[in-house]
């Protein structure tokens, strides 16, 4: 416990001298080999992804404690509910072609909900939404979830007619539910008119070239398999191995940490939105959806282990995805897997182009606090700058007239909306900007504006006297107009 407290603190301290991800590689292995015995766990893939490329990609302990056969990029892990997210983009390729509705009723496409009765008589009936974001009113089921991968379709059609028992009424809060990714899978079975898996294979894994990830683990090479144990009694004990069945929209994949970094590549890429080519398999617009938190939003601190000051972070439930808006990382998708035998877990920082997942053999065994603390170190370093907006003809016009306001001090220099002379008359602008112009001296005026959106953004510039902090809005006109602007003395 000493050590990996001493390595959550240490995790802010990158060495200064490094200037690329790669030089950091070293010390991001030592992180990771560090969580696998202090854990422990029988073996470790992990992987990094930047702006498309796989950028490192290593295993750590062993495939089977009984063979001692190694881990290595190519070795398989079933890597649980982050399957969840191949489910929710399905759900979305089946909406942009026709095939179903988010907010359609479930029952539509999978008939044995017609009859079910709900907690309450002013209950609304399950939406395709509510299932995709763990508001449909289920209750918490983990422990009994990943039991069910087995299930027949036959069974889990008896399951479904028989009913289920609510938590709350559908879309009251959010609450973690493997029953309603299962029968989100059906749903896709159903609106496709083929198998799960056959449509997941053939329009997700298959384009993107994951050629070793699969549903069926006895389909797989059985010398690359690494196998799920658990710690029980001083020992490993071995997990049984779970044929896929009905829940396997919820849990049942089975990847390499190579094949999955085309996964985590292909996603990252859909940002930032931009003009050009849109080869899919899902088309970019769609991808970003999964970062959309229609649900409930809560707050959570940052877990001490995961290193860095203390930080509270606003999370709410996408599409297969929890977002989240960290302190130090900015927006955070990520998911964790936990199944008997296996614990995973993914992180992208989508506005950064940047990625890191592992898996492990060992049941439930998270390594996530050995991943925040890599990028944690990776940030500190500055090896993971946000992607640079660029700016906008319009917003390059409004701030070349923010320019010419300041070095007339004339308010009416620029085109201004009809708010601006409302808010501050003619005489009070004139009077702040000189009051302002007093205060830091003469200024440069020529450093260049960082955007936050196509149409508005802040500068800083270097004067005699102090640093001047400036901002630019355009309105919501066709013409460039300005409908903000403020020029204050920078806090030092």
């Amino acid at each position: 416990m000493r050590s990996l407290l001493a390595l959550a603190l240490c995790a802010v301290a990158a060495p200064a001298s490094a200037a690329t991800i790669e030089e950091m590689i070293p010390a991001i292995d030592r992180l990771m080999e560090e969580h696998r015995r202090a854990a422990p766990q029988p073996g470790l893939a992990y992987g990094i992804v930047k702006d498309g490329r796989l950028v490192h990609a290593r295993g750590l302990g062993v495939q089977d404690p009984a063979t001692n056969a190694p881990i290595t990029p190519d070795s398989l892990f079933r890597i649980a509910s982050m399957s969840k997210a191949f489910t929710a983009l399905a759900v979305l390729k089946l909406r942009d072609g026709g095939k179903l509705r988010l907010d359609d009723l479930a029952e539509l496409h999978v008939p044995e909900l017609r009859g079910w009765r709900y907690p309450t008589s002013d209950s609304p009936r399950l939406i395709i939404r509510d299932l995709l974001t763990h508001t449909a009113g289920f209750v918490e089921d983990n422990p009994w979830g990943d039991r069910q991968q087995v299930l027949t379709e036959a069974e889990f059609t008896a399951l479904l007619k028989a009913g289920v028992p609510w938590s709350r009424a559908p879309g009251l809060a959010m609450e973690y539910s493997n029953l309603g990714y299962a029968i989100l899978g059906r749903i896709v079975g159903n609106a496709s008119g083929r198998p799960y898996q056959e449509y997941i294979g053939a329009t997700i894994l298959r384009p993107l070239g994951m050629t070793n990830t699969r549903f069926d683990i006895f389909q797989s090479p059985p010398a690359r398999r690494a196998i799920g144990y658990r710690w029980q009694d001083g020992t490993w004990v071995r997990e049984p191995d779970m044929k896929d069945g009905a829940f396997g929209a919820m849990g049942g994949l089975e990847t390499s940490a190579n094949d999955y970094a085309r996964w985590v590549a292909f996603l990252l890429s859909a940002w930032p939105a931009r003009d050009g080519a849109d080869a899919g398999p899902v088309r970019r617009a769609t991808v970003r959806e999964i970062a959309e938190g229609v649900n409930m939003p809560s707050g959570q601190v940052r877990s001490p282990s995961y290193g860095g000051a203390p930080c509270r972070q606003a999370v709410v439930y996408g599409m297969g995805w929890r977002s989240l808006d960290d302190c130090d990382l900015g927006r955070v998708l990520t998911h964790g897997g936990g199944y008997p035998g296996y614990g995973t877990n993914v992180i992208l920082l989508p506005d950064k182009g940047v990625g890191i997942f592992a898996f492990a053999n060992r049941t439930y065994n998270s390594p996530a606090p050995a991943m925040w603390r890599a990028l944690l170190m990776l940030q500190s370093a500055g090896l993971i700058p946000d992607r640079v907006e660029p700016v906008s003809p319009g917003l390059a016009q409004a701030y070349a007239a923010a320019r010419a306001v300041w070095r007339t001090g004339d308010i009416m220099t620029a085109p201004l909306a009809n708010n601006m002379l409302m808010d501050r008359d003619a005489t009070r602008w004139r009077d702040e900007i000189a009051r302002v112009k007093r205060e830091v001296g003469e200024c440069s005026a020529t450093e260049a504006i960082a955007p936050i959106s196509a149409m508005e953004g802040f500068f800083t510039w270097t004067c005699t006297k102090a640093r001047l902090r400036g901002r630019v809005q355009r309105a919501p006109t066709p013409e460039v107009t300005i409908q903000a602007l403020n020029f204050s003395v920078a806090a030092p």
